[in-house]
């Protein structure tokens, strides 16, 4: 006779052997009821539904400042991703698998950055677009190396992030070198004989950048006036000011995010200090000009050609805005990171970061939201990517940043 017992939560035995996970609490015999031996039909056909029936999916993190003063760069990660993976789903998804998005808040901090790191790994994440900052960009990409994870950021500038020779290594946007020697080529050719101020906020992409900057111009024969640092959270900047006044300053050239840069602005200009600023993709958000007022005007910005305008996004950007998001800055360069991904396993005929890795560097140029990217064998993206803007008045009478001619 056949026994089949309920015996812990773990398994159910049969013969006194270990038998199918115990799912239902039944207890029978050859001579049980009809009813009870279609109750348990029941039970194990769900068993094998839910064993043969779900489809894996395809875990995509999404690292970035989710909160803090640096969350507008963090919507824009997101929300980029997101609808990226929403049209890529409705497209039959990658390699047969449905992608799901898994959020990781690192508030713009390194540690907290590592804890977003482990919990993707932890939930087995095996792509990564982010992080927003180089600072949390470069440690958290040795834990995606180790873990078999590849990442790509759609903002991260420093050159280090690359520079490693780690296998996981990407990005969609251009390095601070890149983009240090455009601002100090324009600062030469435009404001050779002004006394310039290099203001850094002291991290890896501020300072990164401000010093890229300072050795394109100093090539170019222009030397400053003052290199100053300040710490990202100030407020108060009248001690740099001061000291930008004594030395006659009347540009000043700041490596870092729009929440200082525009503090800083507005104060310049409370103290009488008439000084054009001049920064990089770190203050690109329309949020800058909420801080500085109209002491953002004729405010000087390097950062790619602006994709929204590009007739191949136009569809895409009247979505966003549909859904009431603007798509500026980094938005589209956070969707075309889910698409090299998505393109870049179907290459590689499977899901494994590694070998989509190396089928992202050998094969492309790859079809996005931002135009055609291919990827030299460091991960970095293989064409120039910045020009000038000014921000100003637009038709609307709002300040924003508009591409000089």
């Amino acid at each position: 006779m056949v026994k089949v017992t309920s015996t812990s939560s773990k398994s159910v035995e049969v013969d006194g052997r270990p038998g199918l996970p115990h799912i239902c609490d039944l207890r029978y015999s050859v001579g049980a009821t009809m009813r009870s031996l279609i109750r348990l039909g029941a039970c194990i056909a769900g068993l094998l539904f839910s064993v043969i029936g779900t489809r894996a999916d395809y875990l995509v993190g999404v690292g970035g400042p989710l909160t803090g003063p640096n969350a507008a760069f963090g919507a824009q990660l997101q929300k980029g991703a997101e609808q990226a993976a929403a049209d890529i789903n409705a497209a039959g998804g990658i390699n047969g698998e449905q992608i799901k998005i898994v959020l990781g808040d690192d508030v713009s901090d390194p540690k907290q950055g590592i804890s977003v790191a482990n919990k993707f790994v932890a939930d087995g994440v095996k792509f990564v677009v982010g992080h927003f900052n180089s600072g949390v960009s470069i440690p958290t990409s040795e834990i995606y190396a180790e873990n078999g994870i590849l990442q790509i950021t759609p903002a991260s500038t420093n050159p280090q992030f690359t520079e490693r020779g780690l296998w996981n290594t990407f990005r969609t946007c251009g390095r601070d070198d890149q983009q240090g020697a455009v601002a100090g080529a324009y600062i030469a050719a435009n404001f050779k004989d002004a006394k310039v101020a290099v203001v850094h906020d002291k991290t890896p992409y501020g300072q990164g950048l401000a010093d890229e900057t300072k050795k394109a111009m100093n090539e170019a024969g222009v030397t400053e006036a003052l290199y100053e640092g300040i710490n990202t959270g100030d407020k108060d900047f009248s001690a740099l000011i001061a000291k930008m006044k004594q030395a006659g300053v009347s540009i000043v050239y700041y490596g870092g995010l729009h929440t200082e840069a525009g503090l800083i602005m507005r104060q310049m200009k409370d103290q009488g200090l008439k000084a054009t600023m001049m920064s990089g993709d770190g203050i690109v958000s329309n949020e800058l000009a909420s801080i500085a007022g109209d002491a953002v005007d004729g405010t000087l910005m390097t950062f790619a050609p602006d994709p929204r305008k590009s007739p191949a996004a136009k569809e895409l950007v009247e979505k966003f805005r549909a859904s009431g998001f603007e798509p500026e800055a980094y938005t589209l360069y956070a969707y075309a990171a889910l698409q090299v991904i998505a393109d870049g396993a179907k290459a590689a005929g499977g899901n494994d970061p590694q070998a989509v890795a190396e089928a992202l560097k050998a094969k492309g140029p790859w079809k996005t939201a931002i135009g055609e990217l291919g990827f030299d064998e460091k991960g970095d993206i293989t064409r120039p990517d910045y020009v000038m803007y000014t921000w100003k008045k637009g038709d609307d009478g709002k300040y924003s940043y508009f591409q000089n001619e």
